[in-house]
């Protein structure tokens, strides 16, 4: 059981470094919908990832690769100055590796760093501006208790990718408390919940977390055609969204769920950027509904 556990704060850490979300599954599938309000666009996402821990032959280190696809459909029907054919839809294929070994009996460090191939692929090629790099370093301190309720852990660390425009790396602070049988809470980046669990089949949670994707455009354009405005050039594309709402999860299986999430955008940002990360167009920024549903492999 204490082997399931560290296998399960190791997903949690390489999954929530390695994108927006959070996860603790071992493989997942994923399909997500967000109509945009006052608009004809509308986004959809289907998300796939794996992760295979290693064990090695310090005790309790591990090696831990991971892969996720993303294929972004962006249904880009508003009607626009410039050409938006080549929006519709991109891709990301993401690498990681992690590393993390025991410090002492209540502490663990990790680092991880990994490579995105993330485009919209209009000219069918891989170019440098299509790679992302990721870094990060993380301590985690973790009670763990054989009545399954009453443990908690304390996720510290540092981040860097080349997307966020920072040349710095973003501190990761997580805090996780299961302080009954029936109930759980999580605050701190990129997720925070309050978590009720009916039985070992059914659970639900109120939450807030970030999502979103980047990607580069391969065939950069103006928004401004009629202007000719030299700073009005698109190089990339952002989505980035915090929301809110209520999530469901069914156990199908000892290791197989299903779940389904639902709620409503606080921020809803899709952006056109330049070379420099900087703004060149609003494609939308009013707050929506959103619909997230998919199953997951998880060893708990």
């Amino acid at each position: 059981m204490m082997m399931h556990k560290n296998l399960f704060l190791l997903l949690l850490i390489v999954f929530s470094l390695n994108s927006f979300s959070q996860s603790t599954d071992l493989a997942r599938l994923e399909y997500t919908y967000f109509p945009q309000k006052n608009s004809d666009n509308s986004f959809r996402r289907l998300r796939a990832q794996a992760a295979y821990p290693i064990e090695l032959k310090k005790d309790g280190s591990y090696l831990i690769p991971g892969f996720e696809y993303r294929n972004v459909n962006f249904k880009y029907n508003d009607p626009e100055l410039f050409e938006t054919g080549d929006l519709d839809r991109f891709q990301s294929f993401t690498a990681s590796l992690a590393y993390t070994f025991k410090m002492n009996e209540t502490w663990r460090f990790g680092a991880q760093t990994g490579i995105k191939i993330a485009s919209n692929f209009s000219q069918n090629d891989i170019f440098s501006d299509d790679l992302i790099y990721t870094g990060a370093l993380f301590f985690v301190k973790i009670k763990e208790s054989e009545r399954l309720y009453d443990p908690y852990r304390l996720i510290l660390g540092l981040q860097y990718s080349t997307t966020t425009g920072f040349p710095f790396p973003l501190p990761i602070v997580n805090y996780y408390r299961r302080w009954d049988e029936k109930w759980s809470y999580m605050l701190g980046t990129p997720k925070s919940n309050l978590k009720y669990y009916f039985n070992d089949k059914h659970e639900v949670q109120l939450f807030v977390t970030l999502d979103g994707f980047f990607s580069n455009i391969q065939k950069n354009f103006d928004t401004t055609p009629r202007v000719g405005n030299d700073n009005s050039v698109a190089e990339s594309m952002s989505m980035t969204i915090l929301l809110s709402g209520l999530g469901y999860e069914f156990r199908l299986t000892e290791h197989l769920k299903f779940y389904l999430y639902g709620g409503h955008t606080l921020i809803n940002d899709i952006r056109l950027r330049d070379a420099n990360r900087d703004d060149v167009y609003t494609i939308n920024d009013t707050n929506t509904f959103y619909a997230r549903s998919g199953l997951k492999f998880t060893i708990l």
